[in-house]
C-alpha cells in the first residue's frame, strides 16, 4: 500500500512553528516511503475562519519546500459528502437530531458538576428525537466500550468506556465538526498515517468509536508532543509570542535552516549530528525516534543553525539572497563592493536582516557623537584606562604606519602587528581604537578585512577625522 500522509490545518490565523513541524514530519514520512503528502484545509469553523489564512499556509509551506502532492482541498467544498455519511449514521441508528439549547446544556453541565460527576451527554439522550433535517444539529450516538490502540510515537494505549460520549457531527449551520469530517476525508483520501499534535489524544476513544460506526478501518496514528515555549513548561502558542513562520523569511532566515531546526525539535537520529540537509532528513527520519515529551523551542539555537547555513551558502547565492536586506544607502554601491562586504560579515551574521546594523559604516560616514561616546565611554575595559591624549597618539601612529601600505590584507596585518611592537601595546587596545575610528560601532568584522574593504583613502581619512575629533576634546 502506498504511504499517504496529510497536513490539515484550520485557516484561523498565521502558521507558526508547532503547525509547521507537524507538516514537516508528515511530509518526511511520505517522501521517505516514496508516497504522497496531502494538504487539506479544515475550514468548517466559520466563526474563526480568516480569509487570507489559507494562502498564508500555502505560502509558508512553499517557502520551506514542503510541497503537497495533492491539494489544497477544502472541507467547505465537500459538504454534500459529509451529508451522505451523516445519512449512513442515521440509517444505522447511530445519529440523532439534537435540539438541546446552549442554556439547557449549561444546566446539565452544572448539575453534573454539583454532583461531582463527569458530564456525559449520552446520559441525557432524548427518548424520541425529531427526524433530522438540515438546519438542525446532528449528534453521534456512541456505543461506549474499551479500546486498545497503537501509536507510532507514543506506543500502546488503552481506554475505558467512560471516555466515550455522544458528540455533534453536523452543526446547525450545515458544516461538519472536525471530529466527523476528518475521519471521512482521511478514509476517502486514502490516508495511511494520521500525524498530529497531542491535543487530539484525549479524543481518540470517541474517534475510534466513530470509525467503528462508519465501518472504516483505522489508519496508523502518530501523536507528536507539543513544541514548548522558552521556559519549557507549556505549549508554544500564538498567545505566548509564537511567530508567524513567514516572519522568519522576512528576517532573512534560510528555509533549509528552519527545516533542519524544526526536524530536531523532538527527533534525533541517535547520533550527535545537529545539522541536517533535506536529503539527509528524508533518508534518516523515523517516527519511532520522536521523543515522548515536549521539545523546547530555543530561539538562540535557531540563530546558531541559521548562522551555520548562511556560512555554508556560496557567495554568489548569498549575494542574491541578501539583496533585499542591505541598508538603504547601499543601493547605489557596486555589486563587487557589496559582495566583498558580505563575505567579510558572513562569519558573524546570524540572519540577513542584521545586515544594516553590521554593515552601515561601509556605506556612510560614522556619526561623530557616536565615535566620541565610544572612545570616552568604551565597553572595552582596556580602553577605559586610556586618556584622550593617549588615544590620539594611537590613532596618529596608525595613520603614519598605514600611509605607505598597499592595503592588501597581508600588508595591513604586517604593519599593524609591527605597530603593536613599536608602541608596546596590546591588540585589545590598538585594534579597538582603530575599529572605533573607522566604523563608529561597538563591534565590527575582522579589522584587517574591514580596512581592506574600506580601502586606503577612506580608512586613512576616518582615522584622521577621529584623531582630530579627539584632539579638540583633549
Amino acid at each position: 500500500m502506498m504511504v499517504k500522509t496529510r497536513f490539515a490545518p484550520s485557516p484561523t490565523g498565521f502558521l507558526h512553528v508547532g503547525g509547521v513541524r507537524t507538516a514537516l514530519f508528515a511530509w518526511l514520512v511520505a517522501k521517505q516511503a516514496h508516497g504522497q503528502f496531502v494538504l487539506r484545509v479544515e475550514d468548517t469553523d466559520r466563526n474563526r475562519h480568516v480569509e487570507e489564512s489559507e494562502q498564508h499556509i500555502v505560502n509558508s509551506l512553499d517557502w520551506l519546500g514542503i510541497k503537497p502532492d495533492e491539494g489544497p482541498f477544502r472541507q467547505s467544498e465537500r459538504l454534500e459528502i459529509y451529508q451522505l455519511w451523516a445519512q449512513k449514521l442515521i440509517k444505522n441508528g447511530r445519529a440523532y437530531a439534537d435540539t438541546t439549547t446552549e442554556a439547557e446544556l449549561d444546566k446539565l453541565r452544572q448539575a453534573a458538576k454539583d454532583a461531582k460527576k463527569p458530564f456525559l451527554f449520552r446520559h441525557h439522550r432524548p427518548e424520541k428525537s425529531p427526524a433530522w433535517v438540515p438546519g438542525m444539529s446532528l449528534r453521534f450516538k456512541s456505543e461506549p466500550k474499551a479500546y486498545t490502540w497503537h501509536d507510532e510515537v507514543m506506543g500502546d494505549f488503552t481506554s475505558g468506556q467512560e471516555s466515550i460520549d455522544d458528540f455533534i457531527v453536523i452543526k446547525s449551520d450545515g458544516f461538519p465538526t472536525y471530529n466527523f469530517a476528518h475521519i471521512i476525508d482521511d478514509h476517502l483520501g486514502g490516508i495511511t498515517h494520521v500525524i498530529r499534535s497531542q491535543e487530539f489524544l484525549p479524543s481518540m476513544p470517541k474517534f475510534l468509536n466513530l470509525y467503528d460506526a462508519l465501518k472504516i478501518n483505522f489508519p496508523k496514528f502518530a501523536t507528536l508532543p507539543y513544541v514548548l515555549g522558552a521556559d519549557g513548561h507549556k505549549k508554544l502558542s500564538k498567545r505566548d509570542g509564537a511567530k508567524d513562520i513567514l516572519d522568519y523569511k522576512r528576517q532573512g532566515y534560510l528555509p533549509g535552516a528552519l527545516v533542519s531546526f524544526l526536524a530536531t525539535l523532538g527527533w534525533n537520529d541517535g547520533t550527535e549530528q545537529e545539522i541536517f540537509s533535506v536529503d539527509e532528513l528524508i533518508e534518516k527520519f523515523d517516527l519511532k525516534r520522536v521523543g515522548h515529551s515536549g521539545a523546547k523551542f530555543d530561539e538562540q539555537r535557531l540563530l546558531w543553525v541559521n548562522g551555520h547555513f548562511l556560512r555554508e551558502t556560496p557567495a554568489n547565492k548569498l549575494s542574491e539572497l541578501a539583496e533585499p536586506f542591505w541598508p538603504a544607502n547601499a543601493k547605489s554601491s557596486e555589486a563587487l563592493y557589496k559582495t566583498a562586504v558580505l563575505e567579510l560579515v558572513q562569519e558573524r551574521i546570524k540572519y540577513l536582516a542584521e545586515l544594516p546594523e553590521l554593515t552601515s559604516f561601509f556605506f556612510e560616514e560614522p556619526n561623530d557623537s557616536t565615535i566620541y561616546q565610544l572612545f570616552t565611554q568604551p565597553s572595552d575595559k582596556q580602553l577605559k584606562k586610556l586618556q584622550l591624549s593617549e588615544l590620539v597618539t594611537l590613532l596618529r601612529a596608525s595613520e603614519t604606519e598605514l600611509a605607505d601600505s598597499d592595503f592588501s590584507l597581508s600588508d595591513i596585518e604586517t604593519k599593524l602587528n609591527g605597530l603593536l611592537d613599536k608602541l608596546a601595546t596590546k591588540p585589545g587596545i590598538l585594534f579597538a581604537a582603530i575599529r572605533i575610528a573607522v566604523s563608529g560601532a561597538k563591534s565590527s568584522p575582522q579589522l584587517f578585512g574591514t580596512l581592506n574593504v574600506l580601502g586606503k583613502e577612506i580608512s586613512l581619512a576616518r582615522l584622521k577625522h577621529a584623531r582630530e575629533l579627539l584632539e579638540t576634546k583633549a
